[in-house]
């Protein structure tokens, strides 16, 4: 259990005579999810056609869910603005919580068994999802919070901005900066708690009944609650930039 839920480190670096974590297995697969959405998406969008197939028909599919996603959140005016931006975390999320889902096949104890081979005992692939690491759920919720307070600079302006503290009262200007701290830890937190939950069931249900449970439990806590939890994110953050749009306008 602790094996699955501390990072593993890979490689540190010294600073000040401490050893800083570097290189470790979020930042691994998180790069294993880029390639991974990388090169989906450059087989789903190569020899593009009129009249299209069934890869084709995937990739409008996800652009045009996406394009009335924003467009029902922020509205026609504005959405088009941050479809990209919400189009990517979703799908960095989504294959990010359910890339776990590879963790239902035998274990090395049962290959072990079926081929009577003690070698494959130690055999394990332990991917585990980057979003398990707090550190992650709290850069992308702070970057989302970027594309938030870069929406009001874009539509307020500075000045308009700078307005919206002290408005309608000066003791807004404490809210609005509470805001701008309990939103990020919000979103980081209800994503990091959920996808280390799940993470967490999982392994006790691996040791529990190896063989058969991981496999019914896995499309529920890997891949439903995955996409799920991806989903909240991404809309909890057209929600923030859908607020201050209108702010603005008004």
């Amino acid at each position: 259990m602790e094996e699955a839920i501390e990072s593993r480190v890979y490689y540190s670096i010294d600073i000040g005579g401490r050893s800083v974590p570097f290189i470790t297995d979020a930042v691994v697969v998180s790069w294993i999810v880029m390639a991974i959405i990388m090169i989906s998406v450059y087989f789903m969008t190569r020899r593009l056609k009129t009249v299209p197939d069934g890869k084709q028909n995937l990739a409008e599919s996800l652009v045009e869910f996406i394009k009335n996603f924003t467009n029902g959140q922020i509205g026609e005016k504005h959405g088009k603005a941050f479809a990209a931006y919400l189009c990517t975390a979703l799908l960095f999320l989504a294959v990010s919580n359910a890339i776990s889902i590879i963790n239902i096949l035998p274990s090395g104890e049962t290959l072990s068994a079926i081929f009577h081979n003690p070698a494959l005992v130690n055999f394990k692939i332990g991917i585990l999802p980057p979003t398990k690491n707090f550190n992650v759920t709290l850069c992308l919720a702070v970057f989302s919070m970027v594309i938030v307070i870069g929406a009001e600079f874009r539509y307020k302006g500075i000045k308009g901005w700078l307005k919206s503290f002290y408005k309608p009262t000066p003791v807004s200007a404490f809210i609005k900066i509470l805001d701008y701290v309990v939103r990020p830890m919000s979103l980081c937190m209800r994503l990091f708690g959920n996808v280390l939950g799940a993470l967490i069931v999982m392994e006790l249900l691996y040791h529990a009944v190896p063989l058969f449970a991981p496999a019914v439990f896995g499309v529920y806590f890997d891949i439903f609650d995955g996409l799920l939890q991806a989903y909240v994110f991404v809309f909890l953050t057209a929600l923030y930039i859908a607020e201050a749009v209108e702010t603005a306008e008004e």
